[in-house]
C-alpha cells in the first residue's frame, strides 16, 4: 500500500460515523489481507452503522460477525495479525473491553518486544467510547487512560470527521496495534467536507483547533467541541484560548503542547474520565515536568467525577464536563 498524506481535491459531506465507513471499505478494497469483525458488524452493519454495507460489498469472509465474547474477539484478531493478516476488530462499546483485558495486557503490545521484532502485529481495536447520548450503564465508559498505560500499544481518539478518515487508515496502514476510540456523541452531531480516496492524517500529531495567547486549553474526543465552546465564551471577555485536540493519546505530540504552553502560560486539560488516575494526570504531569519555568498559574483539570458514569438520566448533564465547568476553570487560570 501507498500512504497518501495530502487529502485528494473531491470531497463528500459526511457524519464521523458515514466518514469511518468509508475508511473501513477503503482499507478492505485496497488490502485483501484486511478483515473486520466484531459484534454485529456483519448482517447489521454495526450498532451505529459503521460498517453498513460492506458485508455484502467484501463478503462474509473478510466482514463477520462474532459471538458476544471481547476476549476471544482480541486474541482472535492477535493470531491472525501474527499470522500474516490486517485485523480490524470492533469492540461493541469501550465499555465492554474488560473482559479481553488478559488479552490486552497479556499479549497484544508486546510481541514486537517478545519476539525482538521478528513479528508485528498491526491490529487495529475500534470502540465507541464517552457519553452524551443517555446510554445505559457501561455504554459511555471512558477507559483510554488504562489503555494508553498498555506498553507497545497506541491510542487514537478523533474530534471530527476528516480526521477520523485519515487517522484510521494511519491506524490500519500501522504495523503495531492500535485502539481506535470513537466518541458516541460525535457520530451524527456534525458534518463537514471530507475529502474522498484514500488519505492518511499522521498519528502523534496534535492539531491547534483554536489560536490564543492567553491559556492552553488540551483535550480530545468528545471534549474538543466543549473546550471550543468554553474558548468562544472566554474571547467574548477578551480572553485568547489555544484549543489543542490531541488527537493521539500514545503517541502524544508534546512537542505541540509544549510550545502552546510557553506562549500562554496558562494550561486546562479537559476529559470526561473519572478524575482520578485518568490520562489528564499524564498530560498534566509532563507539562509540569517541562515547562514549569512557563507557568503563571497552576495546571487545572476538568473531568468526570470519580463514579460510575450515569446510565440513561440527566445526572449526565452534571458528571461529564461542559462548556461552563471548562470556561469557569479558564477565568480561575487568568485570575491567579
Amino acid at each position: 500500500m501507498t500512504a497518501t498524506q495530502t487529502p485528494p481535491t473531491a470531497s463528500t459531506t459526511r457524519t464521523m460515523v458515514a466518514a469511518i465507513n468509508d475508511a473501513l471499505a477503503i482499507a478492505l478494497e485496497r488490502d485483501p489481507t484486511t478483515y473486520l469483525f466484531g459484534e454485529d458488524v456483519g448482517v447489521m452493519g454495526g450498532v451505529f452503522r459503521a460498517s453498513d454495507g460492506l458485508q455484502a460489498r467484501f463478503g462474509t469472509d473478510r466482514v463477520f460477525d462474532t459471538p458476544l465474547a471481547e476476549a476471544s474477539i482480541v486474541g482472535m484478531g492477535i493470531g491472525m495479525g501474527l499470522a500474516g493478516l490486517r485485523p480490524i476488530a470492533e469492540i461493541q462499546f469501550a465499555g465492554f473491553m474488560y473482559p479481553a483485558l488478559d488479552q490486552i495486557l497479556s499479549h497484544l503490545g508486546r510481541y514486537r518486544h517478545r519476539t525482538r521484532s521478528r513479528y508485528s502485529l498491526p491490529m487495529v481495536i475500534r470502540a465507541p467510547y464517552g457519553g452524551g447520548v443517555h446510554t445505559p450503564e457501561q455504554h459511555a465508559d471512558s477507559p483510554e487512560a488504562i489503555l494508553a498505560h498498555v506498553p507497545g500499544v497506541k491510542v487514537v481518539i478523533p474530534s471530527t470527521p476528516t480526521d477520523a478518515k485519515g487517522l484510521l487508515l494511519a491506524a490500519i496502514e500501522d504495523p503495531d496495534p492500535v485502539f481506535f476510540l470513537e466518541a458516541i456523541k460525535l457520530y451524527r452531531s456534525n458534518k463537514e467536507s471530507v475529502p474522498d480516496g484514500h488519505y492518511t492524517v499522521p498519528l502523534g500529531k496534535a492539531r491547534i483547533v483554536t489560536e490564543g495567547s492567553d491559556v492552553t486549553v488540551v483535550t480530545y474526543g468528545g471534549m474538543v467541541e466543549v473546550s471550543v465552546k468554553a474558548a468562544e465564551a472566554a474571547r467574548a471577555h477578551g480572553i485568547g484560548v489555544e484549543v489543542i485536540d490531541l488527537r493521539t493519546l500514545v503517541p502524544m505530540d508534546l512537542e505541540t503542547v509544549l510550545n502552546s504552553v510557553a506562549k500562554t502560560g496558562r494550561a486546562v486539560v479537559v476529559t470526561e474520565a473519572p478524575r482520578t488516575g485518568g490520562f489528564h494526570s499524564e498530560i498534566s504531569a509532563n507539562i509540569a515536568e517541562h515547562a514549569i519555568d512557563s507557568l503563571r498559574a497552576p495546571i487545572l483539570r476538568v473531568t468526570g467525577y470519580d463514579a460510575p458514569y450515569p446510565p440513561f438520566t440527566a445526572i449526565e448533564d452534571v458528571y461529564r464536563p461542559n462548556a461552563v465547568r471548562v470556561a469557569r476553570a479558564i477565568r480561575t487560570v487568568m485570575g491567579y
